[in-house]
């Protein structure tokens, strides 16, 4: 049985996240080809072959309950602007992992990235009532770390060889979580941020 009982769309001011599917594999093609975005994957997606495949790969893993693919919107032009999910997902321990969060450079660095966090955050503590979501990041992507933390996210530490990329590099991932009972005054935190 899935946890999550699909669709799930939720709805902001600056953002709109839908289920992935097979009918947005084109558009999300077209936004990830700038390879700036994948600096601090472990894959290179800005390969159509290879982001095909893990598009493909995240839909079948939806329908099997292993993670929750989403596209993410810009609300105010209704243009595709880039995809994040739910995964790692563990509904007996109430646990799971925002991750694989990737734009279009035009959208960095504008909140849209903070009203989808809250987004998936609310989704995750009030809906799911999950008591922990955590989140993995490239020991050496800055711009990601310092993003969760400004959402209010503990850093607990680094998990050294974390991982292999594709390319054959070894990856440390620097880990964060937020934890139900610090997650009332983190959404106060987060939407005092956002700028609508």
């Amino acid at each position: 049985m899935n946890w999550i009982h699909h669709p799930v769309v939720l709805t902001g001011t600056k953002v709109k996240l839908v289920p992935l599917d097979h009918e947005h594999f084109d558009g999300l093609l077209e936004v990830a080809s700038d390879k700036r975005i994948w600096e601090f994957f472990s894959v290179d997606c800005s390969d159509k072959n290879r982001l095909l495949s893990e598009l493909k790969s995240a839909v079948l893993k939806r329908m099997s309950g292993e993670q929750y693919p989403f596209v993410v919107y810009d609300q105010l032009t209704g243009k595709m602007i880039g995809s994040t999910m739910l995964h790692s997902m563990m509904p007996n321990n109430r646990k799971l992992e925002i991750g694989w969060t990737w734009y279009h450079p035009d959208y960095w660095r504008t909140g849209y990235n903070r009203e989808c966090k809250l987004l998936l955050l609310e989704y995750c503590f009030e809906v799911l009532q999950t008591i922990r979501v955590q989140f993995f990041i490239d020991e050496v992507n800055t711009r990601s770390r310092k993003g969760v933390e400004g959402l209010g996210a503990t850093f607990e530490g680094i998990l050294r060889n974390e991982r292999i990329r594709t390319n054959g590099t070894i990856r440390n991932s620097a880990v964060y979580s937020i934890i139900d009972s610090e997650w009332p005054l983190v959404k106060e935190q987060i939407k005092s941020r956002i700028k609508f």
